[in-house]
């Protein structure tokens, strides 16, 4: 939109995304979920792009490690997804947030990368079928036991930005989003604000959620 490199606007993406999170923080939601980097976008994108989006998360996870306000606000990472398929120096750089923040038990922000919604019930399915698990022991609770986001509750709220062209959720979170409330801005990421993060979640309490009556 700015008519900026495509990288640079992943640079700015990530600059914005540190302001943000702090602010769902302060106004009390106790979980995010954010969509990183998804299994369609490493398909579409090129190396070299790709390879700029690995080391702004290299960054970020350094970044992140030494600041003070995420030891002071006790906020806990998970990543779900396909982590198999990053590169080693990634994995590595990912598993080091883990372990830095495993014992935070305050805020939890989950990271989508290499992430795709139906995958992650294709793998459920697949180890439910894997354990021998009877057909009359599977229910809701049980799959949900089985799928990436297992240690996370269902999504309250989606906002999704850069949405100038219809509405989609492109696969995130398909099973912990089924309840959830949507909100889709035609802003994109870079753009969006501290106001916008306030006027969201003001729109969200007005809301009255049927969850599916």
């Amino acid at each position: 939109e700015r008519n900026l490199d495509v990288n640079i606007g992943h640079l700015v993406g990530y600059e914005n995304l540190k302001k943000r999170l702090f602010d769902f923080f302060d106004a009390g939601i106790q979980y995010l979920s954010l969509y990183i980097l998804s299994l369609e976008n490493v398909k579409k994108r090129k190396s070299e792009e790709l390879d700029y989006i690995y080391q702004i998360v290299i960054k970020a996870v350094d970044t992140v490690i030494n600041e003070s306000i995420v030891k002071k606000e006790k906020v806990r990472f998970n990543v779900i997804g396909k982590c198999d398929m990053l590169p080693l120096d990634v994995r590595k750089k990912i598993q080091e947030l883990i372990d830095f923040t495993k014992d935070h038990n305050q805020n939890f922000i989950n990271l989508c990368i290499m992430y795709d919604g139906h995958e992650e019930i294709v793998d459920a399915v697949k180890g439910i079928i894997n354990d021998g698990v009877r057909s009359e022991d599977i229910n809701h609770n049980l799959i949900k036991k089985y799928l990436w986001s297992k240690n996370f509750p269902p999504l309250d709220y989606i906002i999704r930005t850069g949405m100038t062209n219809g509405a989609r959720i492109s696969g995130f979170l398909l099973w912990d989003s089924s309840y959830a409330e949507f909100k889709f801005r035609k802003e994109f990421w870079p753009d969006y604000n501290k106001d916008m993060v306030i006027e969201d979640l003001i729109e969200y309490s007005k809301r009255s959620r049927r969850m599916g009556l």
